[in-house]
Formats: structure tokens, C-alpha cells, sequence
């Protein structure tokens, strides 16, 4: 199957480049100049012209904090630009597979979040992503749009490599241990994403499409995340540091986080029999490679 994938340098999209070929898929890569978000017309001919047999819908204005202060741009791309991509799959007669974010949600909860809980962003990246979400429903019915949350990879800009960055000169790291959630391995997201883009495909039903939860097994807070990213680091003679616990209130920043986003994953398992493993495990294989490559991690 040929895979059309806008973005070129966000994790999950490197991560669908390095996984499909090994399942007998190509995955093209749309970015700049070829694809903006912000052109739609631009946005329809690129995917056109690249000849998708399914679209994933993976570019997006990622910046969380940097969307407080543009958030022109962040409805642009994130609203705007996700529904370009969903109208020029629905005009190839193509299925789509969108990718969003547990922000869209208040995080005020104290359960997983299921796919028919009301949605209530608090920023302004949860809101463009919401938007975009809207899109993409509006645009056509053949879609799945997949909600993930806290996504590393040995590459791109995330939690995991700063980690280990940090820990090569300090000795203690402050980290927020009051947020929850799952941190999902960037390659594990694009494996669930391949399977349910294989079903898509051979399976017109309209179970198969909506909106589902995919993220890791298991939950954390940032400072659990790093202990477990320095322990595994440790172990294999790399970069450690102590963890110093603190309050979301004693790391202000521009955009406010969900305080609880862990995703209800059951109804993504029962539909397309897609479960990702636990984070503890995604963590020791994305540390091994950065320790054992770090100049393929940029």
C-alpha cells in the first residue's frame, strides 16, 4: 500500500518511514515546500499528486506553548490545514488517518478519558487541534481520527531526549510529578497506525471509522517518566541524575497542561485489535538506541 504522510520531520511521521517498509508499505513524505497547511489548494495537489492509496494526516503546529502567542498560525494549521488534508483524501476516494492529542480534553478528570466524553481544551494548540478534529469530520466519513498523548521518539524534540541531555551535566533535575498520563513511544504509535491504515482499506464497514484512544499501556507523571528514562540510561552506562519532585505551579508556563490525561484505549482494541505495550518498555528501547546511536537521534 502506498502511504501519503504529511510532515516530514515530526516523530510519528519518521517513525511511519522507518516501520511500513518493513509491513510492504511505501510511505511518501509531504512537507515544505511541497505541502503547506496553510495553502489548501497547494495541500490537495501535493497529495494528489503523490498518489495515496490512504492518507495520514501527521503535520501539525506542535508547539504548545509557542501556539499561545500564534495562534493565527496554530488554527491555520492545526483547524484550517487538517481539513484540507481530509477534503483533498475525500475528493481521491481515499480513507484518512488524522492525528490528534488528549489536549483536546479539560484534564480536569480522574479516569481515562473515553472517545464520547465532552471535549474542553484549555490551551490554545487543544483548541486548534479540536477544530481540526471538526474538520476532518466535516470533510468526509472515511476516516479515523486517533488522539495520542506524550509522544517520544529517539528523534525530534521530546521529553525522553531532554532528559538525557540534561543529565550529561547536571547531577539533580527538577520535574513536574503532579501531571498523569501515558507516554507513547513515537514507533509504537506508527505500528498501531499501519494496522488500523490496513483495515481501512480491505474494510469499508462504518465501525471502522470515528474517532479512537491510542496511547501506551500503563500511566505516569513526568517525574516518573525520568526516573525510569535515567534508570535504563544508567544501566547501560549512560546518563543519570536525582529526580526532585515538583508541583505543575512550581514550573509555570505559557500553555496550561492537562492535569490527568490518561485515554481509554478499550474501544481501539476491540475495533481493530490494536493494543500498545507499556511505556516502561517503549522507554528502555528508544533509550538504548539514543546511548547506542546518538548521531542518528537528530
Amino acid at each position: 500500500m502506498r502511504i501519503v504522510v504529511t510532515g516530514t520531520k515530526g516523530q510519528v511521521a519518521r517513525a511511519l518511514a522507518e516501520t511500513a517498509p518493513a509491513r510492504g508499505h511505501e510511505v511518501v513524505l509531504l512537507g515544505r515546500p511541497a505541502l503547506d497547511l496553510e495553502d489548501p489548494a497547494g495541500t490537495a495537489r501535493a497529495i494528489a499528486g503523490a498518489r495515496p492509496v490512504l492518507v495520514v494526516s501527521a503535520a501539525a503546529f506542535t508547539g504548545v506553548d509557542a501556539a499561545e502567542s500564534a495562534a493565527d498560525v496554530a488554527f491555520r494549521v492545526n483547524g484550517a490545514g487538517a481539513g484540507a488534508v481530509a477534503a483533498a483524501a475525500a475528493a481521491l476516494d481515499v480513507p484518512l488517518i488524522h492525528l490528534s492529542t488528549d489536549y483536546v480534553f479539560s484534564g480536569e478528570g480522574d479516569r481515562p478519558w473515553r472517545e464520547d466524553d465532552p471535549i474542553g481544551p484549555r490551551s490554545v494548540y487543544g483548541a486548534s487541534k479540536a477544530v481540526g478534529e471538526a474538520a476532518v469530520r466535516e470533510a468526509g466519513a472515511n476516516h479515523a481520527i486517533l488522539r495520542t498523548a506524550w509522544v517520544y521518539a529517539p528523534f525530534g524534540h521530546n521529553f525522553v531526549r531532554t532528559m538525557l541531555r540534561l543529565a550529561a551535566t547536571r547531577e539533580e533535575i527538577r520535574v513536574v510529578a503532579d501531571q498523569i498520563g501515558a507516554p507513547t513511544a513515537a514507533h509504537d504509535i506508527a505500528a498501531g497506525v499501519i494496522t488500523v491504515a490496513e483495515t481501512l482499506v480491505r474494510d469499508p464497514t462504518a465501525e471502522k471509522r470515528g474517532t479512537f484512544h491510542m496511547t501506551a499501556a500503563g500511566e505516569a507523571s513526568w517525574a516518573d517518566v525520568a526516573e525510569a528514562v535515567f534508570a535504563e540510561s544508567a544501566a547501560r552506562g549512560g546518563p543519570s541524575a536525582r529526580v526532585v519532585r515538583i508541583t505543575t505551579a512550581e514550573y509555570p508556563t505559557p500553555a496550561r497542561r492537562p492535569a490527568y490525561s490518561r485515554l481509554d484505549c478499550t474501544k481501539l482494541a476491540s475495533v481493530h485489535g490494536v493494543a500498545l505495550r507499556d511505556w516502561h518498555e517503549s522507554v528502555g528501547a528508544v533509550v538504548a538506541r539514543l546511548l547506542a546511536n546518538p548521531e542518528t537521534s537528530s
